[in-house]
């Protein structure tokens, strides 16, 4: 690995003002948006995986984890997240299962709400995130790039759901002190980024609509149109929106017979992962000082930096994978 100086410095400044920032430098709506409808989800319940799913694993597995084993704890934990012996798993979220189809009973009667990255208009992940590993795109989606992820999972205590998923034993952190620094990269999904970038839709999307054409579950499109037509089902149809205020906007909008109050409080009882509170407030702004709690140290910081920066120098010209 070659590593210059000026690219030493240039990297490591880099990750010391992505920390030092305005808080509403992250918040812009994004190009485009997905209406999920749950009053039209089945969670294909006579299929062995919903089409949603299985399109999304389709179209990510290139990029699934390959763990490096064995696994080896890092201080002071006792403990490593490895979901390698569990890749078919597809009733949550994990490294390798980027959506999955939430139930919920209520009244006797059974909800399926399809779950996973919310893609948040101000992204409390990107923000928190010291080596910033995360970015917002102008689509509005929020993207992992896993060559410079530690792991360290700052992304998912911020996150209002929990969504981005560890896995350890891969990473660069195991070639800077395993034992003592990160713990893996974060997985989750990123709304089909080089699709979308494109002009096609997210997977998940295409699979829906293939399955119930014109009355899929999901629709994508440009955001001011999608948010417009949600507010005016709610209205016309008496439905709920989720999103459209959550944690200052998303750019995901459910849509619901039953109210999201009830939803969240049947997946309290249930202690479901996952969650959907509809009082949500960016945890980076009311519980995380980005400044105090993240920087460590410019010594640590210029650390990060040189071996961020030679591997940045030594894949350069092999793609931009997560960038």
């Amino acid at each position: 690995m070659k590593l210059t100086r000026r690219g030493f410095f240039i990297v490591s400044s880099a990750l010391l003002s992505s920390i030092i920032i305005k808080d509403n430098v992250y918040a812009v709506e994004g190009k485009y948006a997905t209406l999920i409808d749950i009053t039209r989800c089945d969670g294909c319940i006579n299929e062995p995986i919903p089409r949603c799913v299985l399109a999304c694993r389709e179209q990510n597995k290139a990029r699934f984890p390959e763990p490096k084993k064995p696994i080896i704890p890092y201080w002071p934990r006792k403990f490593y997240e490895d979901w390698s012996d569990k890749k078919e798993k597809i009733d949550t979220l994990t490294p390798y299962n980027w959506i999955f189809v939430q139930k919920v009973q209520i009244k006797g009667k059974e909800i399926f709400i399809p779950r996973r990255c919310m893609h948040c208009d101000n992204p409390p992940c990107v923000r928190g995130c010291p080596f910033g590993a995360l970015t917002k795109r102008p689509a509005g989606n929020s993207v992992i790039n896993e060559k410079i992820c530690f792991g360290g999972a700052k992304c998912r205590d911020v996150c209002p759901w929990h969504i981005p998923q560890r896995q350890a034993g891969v990473g660069i952190y195991l070639h800077l002190l395993p034992k003592l620094a990160g713990g893996g990269v974060m997985y989750k999904c990123d709304l089909c980024k080089d699709k979308i970038e494109k002009g096609e839709e997210p997977a998940c999307v295409v699979a829906c609509k293939d399955r119930l054409k014109e009355k899929a579950v999901f629709l994508f499109g440009e955001r001011k149109a999608v948010y417009e037509l949600a507010r005016q089902r709610a209205k016309d149809e008496g439905l709920f929106i989720y999103g459209d205020k959550q944690n200052g906007g998303t750019s995901t909008i459910y849509l619901s017979k039953v109210s999201f109050d009830d939803i969240n409080k049947v997946l309290i009882e249930k202690k479901e992962r996952f969650k959907m509170p509809v009082e949500v407030k960016n945890k980076i702004q009311t519980t995380f000082n980005p400044i105090g709690k993240v920087v460590i140290s410019s010594g640590f910081l210029s650390i990060i930096g040189a071996v961020v920066a030679a591997i940045i120098s030594k894949e350069k010209g092999g793609g931009e994978n997560g960038r």
